[in-house]
């Protein structure tokens, strides 16, 4: 059982300020954490079902005294589409939708993007909470307020900066969670710390055993300091026109990887962990980053990956895969590289020749990963 604790996080954006609450038993109270930031409102809970289906008990108590109606459906990678966003939006009319209604996405990262996309859409912008129940979800996607869906061509192409009115996450939702998707959620608390904080990269390379086992200390100092992490960048750069860039570090070469496989194959933090160890490479490549700080990244992604089968790809295929990345000017691909573990910088348009080289050299790690015991 994760330890009682509660951290309250404030995010300030142009659009107003909004507390991310980290909190055992927040669920229990979510009705009223709702109301407390925005009043009675009809709430549509727009939730992934396996989610709902174990963990939606304890949300329906903290909503009993609330007006609600539960949105139910399978949100996986492959559903996050426009059809899907439209068959959302014309549940929530006709079940009697207005203006003044507050969709409650429930899940994990893609219920938070699809479900902050119709309320951003549905009436041209309405309310929304995010409720996170994924590792991967909580440290990063649930804050920012980055909406969206993809494309059959690129992901996360269609979408909108919408922010959250309040984002609550509660610890004991990873109690339950499966370990692959428990380990892909830790590649974004990797990532974390080589953008921002050599502190966290320090914590995450030396308790893997604690990390690993979900001590309640370690789930709730990698929440705590992703979020505080995530907020700082967003409160500096609300629409990725600079700073907030930095938290793609790994992302490109990811994204690709997963338009190669078809979003079939592996989660996003997979995919993430698969292009830090890339990015890492081709920092290194690119003279930024010493072999040290390189092996280190390497090292301690690979201590909490998943053992992948990668070794049907070809690189080439993948960094062609780039082009129609949204983080791309005018074709030309946008890099986030490392400098040092803590510090990273942009370069558009490397070499491609040293963009295969480090995408090859990431899929023989994820060979030699698939040979270990984990």
């Amino acid at each position: 059982m994760v330890q009682r604790g509660m951290t309250l996080v404030r995010v300030e954006t142009s659009a107003g300020a909004y507390d991310v609450r980290v909190e055992v038993g927040a669920l229990e109270r979510a009705g009223q954490f709702v109301e407390a930031a925005l009043g009675q409102r009809k709430i549509f809970v727009v939730a992934d079902e396996a989610v709902w289906a174990c963990q939606g008990e304890r949300l329906a108590a903290g909503l009993e005294d609330a007006d609600w109606t539960l949105l139910s459906i399978p949100l996986g990678e492959t559903r996050k589409r426009l059809a899907t966003v439209e068959e959302l939006c014309q549940a929530m009319h006709r079940n009697g939708a207005d203006r003044r209604s507050v969709v409650v996405a429930f899940g994990g990262g893609v219920a938070g993007d699809v479900g902050g996309f119709v309320a951003a859409s549905y009436m041209r912008g309405i309310e929304f909470v995010q409720v996170p129940t994924t590792l991967l979800a909580q440290v990063d996607a649930a804050v920012g307020g980055k909406t969206g869906v993809n494309l059959a061509s690129g992901k996360n192409l269609v979408g909108a900066f919408h922010q959250p009115a309040l984002v609550l996450i509660d610890p004991q939702t990873l109690e339950s969670l499966p370990d692959r998707e428990y380990r892909a959620g830790l590649q974004e608390v990797v990532k974390h710390g080589v953008i921002r904080s050599p502190e966290l990269f320090d914590y995450m390379e030396r308790h893997r055993d604690a990390v690993l086992d979900r001590r309640p200390e370690a789930v709730e100092y990698m929440i705590s300091a992703s979020v505080r992490i995530k907020s700082a960048v967003v409160r500096e750069d609300e629409r990725e026109g600079g700073l907030r860039r930095i938290l793609n570090f790994g992302h490109t070469l990811a994204h690709a990887l997963e338009a190669e496989t078809a979003y079939s194959r592996l989660l996003h933090g997979e995919a993430v962990g698969f292009g830090l160890v890339a990015a890492a490479k081709l920092s290194e490549l690119r003279g930024r980053l010493s072999a040290g700080d390189r092996q280190r990244i390497e090292t301690t992604v690979l201590a909490y990956a998943t053992a992948l089968s990668l070794d049907d790809l070809d690189p080439s295929c993948i960094v062609a895969r780039i082009a129609g990345d949204k983080k791309s000017v005018g074709g030309r691909p946008r890099f986030v590289l490392a400098e040092a573990i803590g510090r990273v910088s942009e370069e558009l348009d490397p070499p491609s020749a040293h963009v295969v080289e480090a995408t090859a050299y990431a899929l023989r790690a994820w060979l030699v990963r698939e040979t270990q015991v984990v």
